[in-house]
């Protein structure tokens, strides 16, 4: 039995059966479930529960992969995850994994946008996301500084962030140029190995054991499926591309530029393709173009849209299907205004993930050469520093309308800033910002428990103005 037993090779006890497609259909749902708190804390979870607990693939590939989404414009939890399924199970894992991440957010976010739309005006409704608001403003400054510590490793990052902020907030630049800067000042540096311009960034995840790729159920090699092939990469470029950008062509040509559905469909896809630097960044650009280029929402809103996508699972930028609701329910035409808002949810939505499919199915077979090469590292690294510049920015653009009932607009040698009105402070917004900010920077409560908190809050404060 013994010399029997030393020809089989050794099989390490970490390593799990490979997965069937349908059983990655249930690991992918509870991924999605539970998938609340922006992309790190999605990436969190997605690390726990496939490298963790289901042994898929190993923390050098997870990085890896997480490494190429970061290079990439959109979601990059959402990428993340059609990445994994597409290394796991092809192109239907792939498009499984990403539609399943996505589609709890989109029925959560379109039934509140629902509930917003007709009881919005209702008092204890707008209580509730007037409590929301506070929260959601000291989520976002906690992000400003979780990001900080991760991006600025030097002061060459930290002036890169400062430009960054000066030149979106106080001479409106816009975010797409900013974006491209960095990568060039990125690349530049990186070429030339200037020492500030070294490593890059990510939310990589790691445990107290790291899991080698040996020990999974994918192992060490690059599956077949995984390498480059030009004939499936043109047949799904070909396809996904079509997918994407035929609704907007349809629109363009059946109602003009100026339907509300052909703005949401332009505006959205060419969002879709400049969105570097994960929600937090892109949720300045597309705060300021809904509210002050297209007037879809007022600024409180767009709060209150974004605390709608705090407090439901699936990607932060889901915000985003809120926004296209919004504006074709103001702006319904023919139709019933809830049925413009639902159709235009609906194609935010699908011009918005449709290009994330599209770009890591493109990329990832090529992924190897992105990885090594020290210059897109470098410029990486620097577009995350101005993007830490772009979420303070939103930061404090939101703190300006959530605690000033009212502005001035101060234009100067080519500056533009909103003044607050210091008499139209909310002493209401104010205590409650305050209380947000002391449960998660003093007292270190989870973002649920904070929303929780701060809605609970500002329902209170309704029930006992009615009440006196």
């Amino acid at each position: 039995m013994t010399g029997a037993s030393s020809t089989v090779p050794h099989i390490p006890e970490t390593v799990r059966s490979y997965p069937t497609l349908s059983e990655a259909v249930s690991v992918w749902t509870r991924v999605a479930l539970l998938s609340f708190g922006g992309p790190a804390g999605q990436i969190s979870v997605m690390h726990r529960i496939i490298v963790e607990e289901k042994k898929w693939i190993g923390e050098a590939r997870f990085l890896h992969a997480l490494n190429f989404c970061m290079l990439l414009p959109g979601p990059e939890a959402q990428q993340l995850a059609v990445y994994i399924g597409w290394l796991m199970h092809r192109t239907m894992g792939g498009l499984v994994a990403g539609l399943l991440f996505v589609l709890p957010g989109a029925v959560a976010i379109m039934i509140l946008s629902w509930i917003y739309a007709i009881y919005g005006n209702v008092g204890a409704v707008e209580a509730l996301f007037f409590g929301l608001k506070a929260a959601v403003l000291a989520i976002v400054f906690q992000a400003v500084i979780r990001i900080g510590k991760r991006a600025l490793r030097n002061n060459v990052m930290f002036t890169i962030a400062g430009l960054s902020f000066i030149g979106i907030f106080l001479f409106d630049v816009p975010f797409p140029l900013i974006i491209v800067a960095a990568a060039l000042i990125g690349l530049v540096g990186g070429r030339l190995d200037i020492p500030a311009f070294r490593g890059g960034g990510g939310h990589g995840s790691s445990g107290p054991e790291v899991l080698a790729d040996a020990d999974t159920a994918l192992g060490e090699d690059v599956p077949a499926h995984a390498r480059p092939n030009p004939r499936w990469s043109i047949g799904v470029g070909i396809t996904l591309i079509a997918l994407w950008l035929a609704p907007t062509a349809a629109l363009f040509m059946a109602a003009g530029p100026d339907d509300i559905f052909t703005k949401i469909a332009v505006f959205f896809s060419q969002m879709a393709v400049v969105t570097f630097g994960g929600a937090y960044a892109v949720l300045s650009y597309v705060a300021q173009a809904a509210v002050e280029t297209f007037g879809w929402l007022e600024p409180g809103e767009m709060l209150d849209g974004l605390g709608m996508a705090e407090t439901t699972p699936g990607p932060l930028i889901m915000v985003t299907q809120f926004v296209g609701f919004m504006g074709a329910f103001r702006d319904p035409g023919t139709l019933s205004p809830l049925l413009a808002g639902t159709l235009g949810g609906l194609l935010t939505t699908w011009v918005t993930f449709v290009p994330s499919f599209l770009l890591v199915f493109l990329g990832a077979p090529y992924m190897e050469g992105l990885r090594a090469n020290k210059a897109l590292s470098a410029a990486l690294g620097t577009i995350t520093a101005a993007v830490v510049g772009v979420i303070l920015n939103l930061a404090v653009w939101f703190a300006l309308h959530v605690l000033f009932k009212e502005m001035w607009a101060f234009t100067a040698y080519g500056m533009k800033l909103d003044v607050p009105v210091l008499g139209s402070l909310d002493i209401a917004a104010l205590l409650l910002s305050v209380t947000a900010f002391l449960a998660i920077f003093r007292f270190k409560l989870g973002m649920v428990s904070v929303l929780t908190l701060c809605a609970a809050s500002g329902i209170g404060i309704y029930i006992y103005g009615r009440l006196i």
